[in-house]
């Protein structure tokens, strides 16, 4: 008998260096120094923002057992996580049985593969695409235009992203960072046959939106979509969307291929319950989606007759190998963290350079892409894009503890460093403040630092390798006395005397109360 070498076990892959949208090109600081130049954009975002999470704040207020809700689907999403292989196993079962075809996806390059082959099999050059934040990671639209295939955004926010060759800049509204005026310029300029008198009001410009893609919902034979949910359960697949584009793009069309991330699958239909009211009250504020699509495998006569499920891996099971990272996957993409981040609300979505931005892009795309991939990898600096303000957990649905998954990737990122010149300022500090004699010496020659303050009594520079810190705040100078000084001078010592004998005159007189009360309290 002879022993066969399985080889070392080894970390699940992150999805591809170089290939899809989870990696920037320059490091959030960076980016963002550029953004908020962008004063037009600050404007869109804040009114924005602050519109749909007033509207988010009305609506969940309504119900009573919000929390509970909450509770439920993060506990939802917790055993999937648990259960993840069983279930996309009985996905495939259920959605083979009903007449579908299941892919397997290692990456999005394989994914890109896949659906450009099954749409190179109809003979088809054109595709219409339900808005996917799945298909965006990949870079599907990209991918397909190489290959001769023209893909068409139904949504109108994607539309209009589209239109502009721009990129997404949030996950429910892409187009945020856009105004009316520059929506007008885009369709003027890019929309074939457009009225040239069309002006800026909302309903004119959804109206040549419209009339632009009624005629490819009725002429395009292929669509391409993404999921909200897949029910492990029955094999159902789910989208909710607000306008109808997506409800003609799976309808329609004869042959229709859905790309979903194999964190999207849930147990039981049951569980939609839970979902459809977490999902609509945190994205747009609405009780219920206008829109609501479910379909399982095909139905003869109804609907596409040919149906392509494509379960996208791309590092989420190198996320889910991670312990404390894996939390992160329990996100249903409704972008209420992004909509109360004050981060986000200044720098905008692009300077994440990630198909996900926001706080939890910041935790998600290191996630799935890695953060040490290469020397400065630029998703190595998404996890200190937060001030750790915990509005973003307060805000999710599924109850995310965002922060505390930002402080862990910080953690991985200082542990994969290993010396640096902080590292070596952090082990100065505790040298310096665990010996009480260095301690009370650093404290005097800190107060040199008033030597260098401005008018203002604020230092606004700091000599490398701290000018890091100061390049984006200013410090205070340093007390002109330390409190150890002052402790040692005569109003210190009165003032402590003066508070011993406080502190003796209330204690002394507190028995006295409580005997006075004694009698009350036993009537």
């Amino acid at each position: 008998m002879s022993n066969t070498f399985l080889g070392m076990p080894a970390a699940p892959p992150r999805a591809p260096y170089g290939a899809g949208n989870l990696r920037g090109e320059q490091k959030f600081p960076k980016a963002a120094h550029t953004e908020l130049q962008n004063g037009q954009l600050r404007r869109n975002l804040r009114k924005a923002t602050h519109t749909i999470r007033e509207k988010r704040l009305h609506v969940t207020a309504e119900l009573p057992d919000w929390e509970a809700l909450r509770d439920a689907g993060s506990a939802i999403k917790t055993d999937t996580m648990n259960r993840l292989p069983e279930l996309l196993e009985e996905l495939e079962r259920k959605v083979t049985e009903r007449g579908g075809t299941v892919h397997w996806a290692r990456d999005g390059v394989e994914a890109n593969e896949i659906v450009t082959r099954l749409v190179k099999e109809t003979g088809s050059e054109e595709v219409i695409k339900v808005k996917s934040m799945a298909t965006q990671e990949i870079g599907l639209n990209e991918y397909l235009e190489e290959q001769g295939v023209r893909a068409h955004e139904t949504d109108l926010a994607e539309l209009i992203v589209q239109l502009a060759h721009d990129k997404p800049s949030h996950i429910l509204v892409p187009a945020i960072h856009r105004n009316r005026e520059e929506i007008r310029e885009i369709f003027l300029k890019e929309i074939p046959g457009v009225d040239p008198e069309l002006n800026a009001v909302p309903a004119e410009l959804a109206a040549a939106a419209r009339a632009y893609l009624r005629e490819k919902f009725m002429t395009t034979k292929v669509a391409v979509s993404g999921a909200n949910f897949g029910i492990a359960e029955t094999g159902t697949l789910s989208v909710v969307e607000s306008e109808g584009n997506g409800r003609m793009c799976l309808t329609l069309p004869d042959t229709l291929i859905t790309v979903m991330g194999i964190e999207k699958v849930l147990p039981r239909h049951q569980d939609l319950e839970v979902f459809f009211q977490l999902l609509p009250r945190s994205s747009t504020g609405e009780r219920m989606n206008p829109y609501t699509s479910l379909w399982t495998g095909v139905t003869p006569g109804d609907g596409p007759q040919d149906f392509h499920l494509v379960l996208l891996d791309n590092g989420r099971t190198a996320a889910l190998a991670d312990e404390i990272g894996r939390e992160a996957l329990n996100c249903i993409r409704c972008s209420a963290c992004l909509n109360v981040c004050p981060v986000y609300e200044r720098a905008g979505g692009h300077a994440y350079g990630s198909t996900y931005p926001g706080p939890i892009g910041a935790v998600l795309t290191p996630q799935l892409a890695g953060m040490h991939e290469a020397k400065d990898d630029p998703n190595a600096s998404l996890p200190y894009a937060s001030s750790l303000c915990g509005a973003c957990f307060d805000a999710c649905p599924v109850k995310i503890d965002i922060p505390s998954l930002l402080v862990e990737l910080r953690h991985q990122k200082t542990e994969h460093s290993g010396t640096t010149a902080e590292s070596l300022a952090m082990k100065a500090a505790a040298t310096v403040m665990a010996r009480p004699g260095l301690f009370k010496a650093a404290q005097k020659a800190a107060g040199l630092g008033r030597v260098v303050a401005g008018r203002d009594k604020k230092i606004e520079h700091f000599p490398p390798p701290f000018n890091g810190w100061s390049d984006s705040r200013d410090t205070p100078a340093p007390p002109q006395h330390t409190f150890r000084h002052w402790l040692d001078s005569p109003e210190g010592r009165t003032a402590m005397r003066e508070a011993a004998a406080e502190g003796a005159a209330q204690r002394a007189q507190a028995p006295e109360q409580a005997t006075g009360q004694q009698p009350e309290e036993q009537a």
